[in-house]
């Protein structure tokens, strides 16, 4: 394995909150012949730590104050993205149960053909994709 390769496996176990001694543990099981040594492992510990960014000191004010702040001083506020049901008609609740009942008519008569036509043959592309919670979707503003 090449030095690049076990460096990556070394920042793995750092970022794993392994020690030195786990990651060279570690290593050897799974490399025995090739594992770098003791000192090798400890010089790049070191130097992920001195890469990793050192958690800053929270000012002393409170929250009501960084409120006023964000709000009054520098004009900004929170929109929140949610989802908002809307109501249906009874027109649009009735057009939904007859193109379903449809639906049914033409699975009960043919269904290959049902599946080819409405399944395979769509040209409508739809993104899913996992909704988040109100706080991870909501964005400051200007």
């Amino acid at each position: 394995m090449h030095k690049k390769e076990f460096r990556v496996l070394i920042k793995y176990c750092f970022l794993k909150g392994k020690n030195t001694v786990e990651a060279k543990t570690w290593l050897d099981a799974g490399f025995p012949d090739t594992a770098p040594g003791k000192s090798i492992i400890n010089d790049w510990c070191a130097k992920f730590r001195q890469w990793t960014p050192k958690r800053a000191d929270t000012p002393k004010i409170s929250t009501e104050r960084v409120h006023i702040i964000i709000h009054e001083y520098l004009g900004m506020r929170k929109l929140c993205a949610k989802w908002v049901p809307r109501k249906l008609t009874f027109n649009q609740k009735q057009r939904r149960v007859d193109d379903s009942e449809q639906c049914l008519k033409m699975i009960k008569r043919n269904k290959p053909e049902f599946l080819r036509r409405y399944v395979l043959m769509g040209e409508t592309w739809l993104h899913h994709f996992t909704t988040k919670s109100n706080r991870q979707s909501s964005e400051w503003t200007a």
